[in-house]
């Protein structure tokens, strides 16, 4: 696996009402979105019902510092992986990569 913590911010919660249903300690799982017509490193969240919620912030702009942006972590990542929430903050989600999905 990887010999630190990884965290990732999560945004676009609210374009897709994810926001109001999460909690600290929620596992949600990641899975690249090579047809994404806007970031060819883009990585949807979704939740346990493989609804999507979000993105993995991929800007200088939404990547809280100390985080992995979707471009660092996409090369990491196979396909699909697990990340648990740990803070939320206002409109975006800082979470633990968990490692690969199933």
């Amino acid at each position: 696996m990887h010999d630190k913590e990884i965290f990732v911010t999560i945004n676009h919660l609210d374009d897709f009402g994810g926001l109001s249903n999460l909690r600290v300690g929620n596992e949600l799982f990641l899975k690249k979105d090579r047809d994404n017509p806007y970031d060819d490193e883009a990585i949807a969240v979704c939740d346990g019902s493989d609804v999507r919620i979000g993105y993995v912030a991929n800007s200088t702009c939404t990547v809280a510092r100390g985080t992995y942006s979707a471009g660092r972590l996409y090369d990491l990542l196979k396909d699909k992986g697990r990340c648990t929430v740990g803070f939320i903050l206002g409109d975006a989600v800082i979470a633990r990569y968990d490692g690969q999905g199933e």
